[in-house]
């Protein structure tokens, strides 16, 4: 099986039918749902190399497309489905319900890893289910996108911004002030938004792992 169809599943959320790819190792302490934006899919190169390096330290990964097919080939032309916060939000609420049904992943505290916009709808999906939501992480995020669910969010967050990505960088500050729960703001020297540069991403990668492990247990 190649890598695009390891852990195939289809996940029946707000009223869609997405696709994702479910990878759980043994004894896992948790499982992490990738919520990806600014046309990014769980195809993307940069959260599957944290993926791996979760499921390396005991973490579960669900990589989801937020998008059907059709709805990404409309935002590759308007870009306007990827900043639908809310929608997006309830799709990651309804994928959490549906794995709160599977056997296998019914028992596992669950954390949320966003990317770009994918980082506000990670949040306000944490606000509105703060029972379900474990842990969060947002890479590159626009928490501020989350708005007035930010004083919501119970979940322990985590924002990781690239030092090279000044109007990013302020956005998650005024992000982070609007927060209460536990939160902790990292700035990783010489990354861009994309976090491109020799090293930037494995930093990344260390600190999500080093995040969730500590609060999926």
């Amino acid at each position: 099986m190649n890598k695009v169809e390891e852990g195939l599943v289809y996940v029946n959320a707000a009223r869609v039918t997405l696709e994702g790819n479910l990878l759980i190792p043994d004894g896992a302490v948790g499982l992490v749902m990738f919520a990806h934006g600014s046309g990014s899919s769980r195809f993307s190169s940069r959260n599957r190399a944290v993926a791996d390096a979760l499921r390396q330290s005991g973490v579960g990964t669900l990589l989801i497309d937020l998008l059907t097919r059709e709805e990404e080939a409309v935002d590759m032309r308007t870009a306007h489905l990827r900043f639908d916060i809310a929608m997006l939000a309830d799709r990651l609420v309804g994928a959490n319900e549906w794995l709160a049904k599977q056997s296998e992943t019914s028992r596992l505290k669950l954390g949320l890893f966003g990317a770009s916009t994918g980082g506000g709808a990670a949040l306000v999906a944490a606000a509105r289910v703060p029972q379900r939501i474990a842990a969060v992480v947002s890479r590159g995020g626009r928490p501020d996108l989350a708005g007035p669910a930010l004083p919501a969010v119970q979940a322990p967050t985590l924002l990781l911004v690239g030092g090279d990505d000044g109007p990013v960088i302020e956005m998650n500050r005024e992000a982070y002030d609007q927060m209460v729960c536990e939160r902790r703001m990292v700035i990783v020297p010489g990354a861009s938004h994309l976090f491109e540069e020799p090293g930037t991403l494995e930093e990344v990668a260390r600190l999500a792992a080093e995040w969730f492990t500590r609060y999926l247990r």
